[in-house]
């Protein structure tokens, strides 16, 4: 498919200018006027490249730059300045804006042919891990296909251990690094036996160390994926417990790191409300009144799980949960 390029400028001249050349080389062009206009065909239509002039009307170039290094549907997209702004003020704010290059007016048809060239061949490069990401997420969620019980477990503990985690006020970062564990965090049981996945009632030991290999398996799986490295300390950490008594490291206290101590909680609260093969679901009551008699034993992070009770009994997740019984 021809790249889709977005060309934003306020001047009809430029932007005629622009599609033509644009369009000799094959590519699709779409054109806006102002940055409101702009913002609305990102969101509709995602292009691989934006042509952004800096002077524009309703939002500046500076301004829409932003917006979309922020937004993390839009961060990805290549955008390029054009501007006849020549100060080096002015490119030092289109750099902080997250800029990816600079095309002065009046430009040079070879310049522009080659900046866009090299900025769609990255954004290619880019796509490829993304689809890399999507099949991971996706073999993820398979394994939660593999047993009926556990329909809807992977979306439910992301958005729990999202909320939990804006609560915290945690980046932005850290909250796309636990949506990502939502759905991968499990991963690793592809390498477990079905027969041991799916068994009704308690495991042996020899089953259950294998089951207890999974998050070394996940980790592993994810590895290879620079864009899942701040999700790797979820995965294989995700079973620790503060008094050391987890696995696969045994780690204590803080060494567990954060965004695993956030995703644990989220974790059990869904195996406690959800019906499992060996086990009968439990009210939100008995579910947080289980998880508390578990802080008390040192397996928890106290402190997160204080906030956890709240974020429930506020009713921040009844839309995710709807057959969860209140509070009493």
């Amino acid at each position: 498919m021809p790249a889709k390029i977005l060309v934003v400028d306020d001047e009809t001249s430029q932007r005629e200018l622009l599609s033509e050349m644009l369009g000799i080389e094959g590519y699709l062009v779409d054109c806006a006027s102002d940055g409101r206009r702009a913002e609305l065909i990102l969101r509709s239509s995602s292009p691989d490249l934006v042509l952004l002039d800096v002077n524009l009307p309703y939002r500046d170039g500076f301004e829409l730059c932003r917006v979309i290094r922020e937004d993390p549907d839009l961060r990805l997209i290549p955008v390029v300045l054009v501007t006849g702004l020549t100060e080096a003020e002015d490119r030092l704010r289109g750099i902080e804006a997250g800029a990816d290059d600079f095309l002065s007016k009046p430009f040079d048809r070879a310049e522009l042919r080659a900046r866009v060239r090299s900025l769609l061949r990255r954004k290619e490069y880019t796509d490829e891990l993304d689809r890399a990401d999507q099949v991971l997420m996706a073999l993820g969620r398979s394994i939660e296909a593999k047993d009926p019980y556990t329909e809807g477990h992977c979306a439910r503990i992301s958005e729990y251990s999202v909320l939990l985690g804006q609560e915290l006020q945690l980046s932005s970062d850290d909250l796309r690094a636990l949506r990502i564990a939502g759905s991968v965090h499990d991963i690793g049981k592809i390498g477990v036996p079905d027969a041991i996945l799916l068994k009704k009632g308690p495991l042996l030991l020899e089953e259950w160390e294998i089951m207890r290999d999974h998050t070394v398996i996940g980790e592993r799986i994810c590895s290879p994926l620079r864009s899942f490295h701040p999700v790797l300390p979820i995965i294989r950490s995700h079973h620790e417990k503060q008094d050391g008594s987890g696995y696969p490291d045994g780690l204590r206290a803080d060494r567990v790191p954060l965004l695993a101590r956030v995703m644990q909680l989220a974790d059990v609260f869904d195996a406690l409300t959800t019906e499992r093969s060996y086990k009968h679901a439990v009210d939100t009551g008995a579910a947080l009144a289980q998880m508390q008699i578990e802080v008390e034993k040192g397996w928890w992070d106290p402190a997160l799980f204080r906030v956890f009770v709240r974020l429930v009994a506020d009713g921040h997740f009844r839309h995710l949960a709807p057959a969860l019984n209140a509070i009493a």
